[in-house]
């Protein structure tokens, strides 16, 4: 599978968010990524940020809906992928593992692979607000180009497409023990401990709708074991768990 290369169009001083008004440089991104994607339509939906829209009242519709799509497409593809390539992993570590591979980090992650961040219509705000690297927004990105390859392509193109990514991420994940959810681990020491389930409350919202920040701190008992923050309040209470980990040193 080939990367997306920078954008050659930068020195010639066009603005970022031009990229894909032409069918003449959406196939140039079709031909990169090797995707079997015929309507361009639809791409260039996939790669629409809603900020985009709000300054353009010709573009009718965002990346939203494909984002639905792609993440249930995404859900039940890489949970047979794992299915097929761990067949002695119990249905647990199976549950961990689709859990690593498809949260905001790792799908962000992915949409850097193939240099998502280049190529999104965002409007020129969260442009400007750094959103090509944000890892929220890379991360529906990459939902919405799933969702768009699905509409089009189907699911065998989708397989495809990701394969190459997920053969490289769950081996970095089964290396680094990624797969184990830091809640869960938090949960079980606290258990072992006779200390009963962690509490975790939202302390603050913060930021616009589309750019929130979350902070969530986890309680047991009457003592804060950890704080994080994220882009939702899922994200925020995992890295409150991941830092209640790092401070007992089970990280």
């Amino acid at each position: 599978m080939g990367y997306l290369a920078l954008p050659e169009f930068w020195e010639a001083g066009l603005e970022r968010n031009d990229l894909y008004l032409q069918d003449e440089t959406v196939s140039d991104f079709i031909q990169r990524l090797d995707l079997p994607l015929s309507d361009t339509h639809i791409l260039l939906r996939a790669l629409t940020h809603r900020s985009y829209v709000n300054e353009h009242p010709e573009e009718l519709e965002d990346n939203e809906r494909l984002e639905f799509l792609g993440d249930a497409v995404l859900d039940f593809l890489v949970g047979a992928w794992l299915y097929n390539h761990f067949p002695e992993m119990a249905e647990g570590e199976l549950t961990r593992m689709r859990s690593a591979l498809v949260g905001t980090d790792q799908l962000a992650d992915f949409a850097r692979k193939v240099q998502l961040g280049a190529v999104m219509r965002l409007g020129r705000g969260e442009c400007d607000s750094g959103g090509r690297e944000r890892p929220a927004l890379l991360c529906a990105t990459f939902e919405a180009l799933v969702g768009a390859l699905y509409l089009d392509a189907g699911i065998p193109a989708v397989a495809t497409f990701i394969d190459p990514l997920l053969q490289e991420a769950s081996h970095n994940i089964l290396v680094a023990h990624k797969e184990q959810d830091p809640k869960s681990m938090f949960q079980e020491w606290t258990q072992s401990l006779g200390l009963g389930a962690p509490l975790y409350k939202t302390i603050t919202a913060s930021g616009p709708d589309h750019n929130k920040v979350f902070e969530v701190e986890v309680w047991v008992g009457d003592k804060e074991y950890g704080r994080g923050q994220g882009p939702s309040k899922r994200v925020a209470a995992k890295a409150a768990a991941r830092a209640a980990l790092r401070t007992l040193g089970l990280d």
